[in-house]
């Protein structure tokens, strides 16, 4: 069941990346346009069969549907990667997709076909293992979008504006903290250690998660200066929410009150 909870939370991401991307591109970029509208219909797809499966649902289908959702995964990486080819050698001058952000959209992607593969096979990491390298992932994801978000608000906006920058050099701090620890493995894996990693990781993540419900609820209500899409709000949001969702599986499984879900199957439940 977890690969389905996987599948519901990223398909929706992914389908909301075709529609940034789509976005960015120029009026005449009709190409591009027309493959981003079709990685829009094919997760919109996906994003829908999974929630017709259940409990009950024979597993061999849901491993099927695990390999047709990461091949899906695989290509909607390929056509982020092409994109990023073609805005860094100056071939689409003029429209709005940030490098950063394409590459960004790709690592999601690649992370998701990636998950899939782990589920599907049974190959997970061992917890000590899971803990550095899923916040290593999150923490950087966090930190592209504190940068996202201070360029897409208007410059007049400058309270906010030094408020994104903030959140950005502290989740880059994060970052090479976490990065330091991963090149001390195996002796920084102790308990002690790794409860303090993910209990400080948490701190800052509420911080962020609350700056951008904020920024989420303003943009909405039409209140703040910006070129930030409503969806683009709510979709950083909610990632910030999953990435807290992951650091309290970790935290109940590392503290030995493990719950369903994610952090059960690291320990080979």
């Amino acid at each position: 069941m977890r690969s389905l909870d996987e599948i519901r939370f990223w398909s929706r991401i992914m389908k909301e990346h075709s529609l940034f991307l789509k976005l960015g591109f120029r009026c005449e970029d009709t190409m591009l346009i027309q493959e981003a509208n079709h990685y829009y219909h094919i997760f919109e797809h996906i994003e829908g069969r999974s929630h017709a499966y259940t409990e009950l649902t024979d597993p061999e289908q849901i491993r099927r549907f695990n390999t047709e959702v990461s091949s899906a995964a695989a290509h909607i990486w390929a056509f982020k990667r092409k994109v990023l080819g073609l805005i860094i050698q100056c071939k689409l001058p003029g429209g709005n997709n940030f490098p950063l952000l394409v590459d960004h959209t790709s690592r999601e992607a690649n992370y998701f076909r990636n998950r899939l593969h782990e589920l599907n096979t049974g190959q997970l990491e061992p917890l000590p293992d899971a803990i550095i390298d899923e916040n290593i992932f999150f923490l950087r994801i966090m930190a592209d979008h504190a940068k996202f978000i201070g360029h897409l608000l208007d410059p007049s906006e400058r309270q906010l504006v030094e408020q994104a920058r903030n959140f950005s050099h502290d989740f880059d701090q994060l970052l090479f903290q976490a990065i330091d620890l991963s090149g001390m493995r195996p002796q920084s894996q102790t308990d002690p250690l790794l409860d303090q990693f993910l209990d400080q990781n948490r701190v800052s993540v509420v911080a962020l998660r609350d700056f951008k419900k904020t920024a989420r609820d303003l943009i909405e209500a039409c209140k703040i200066k910006s070129i930030i899409h409503p969806l683009l709000a709510d979709h950083v949001f909610r990632e910030a929410e999953r990435f807290l969702a992951i650091i309290d599986m970790f935290e109940q499984c590392l503290t030995g009150n493990p719950i369903r879900g994610m952090m059960e199957e690291h320990r080979g439940h």
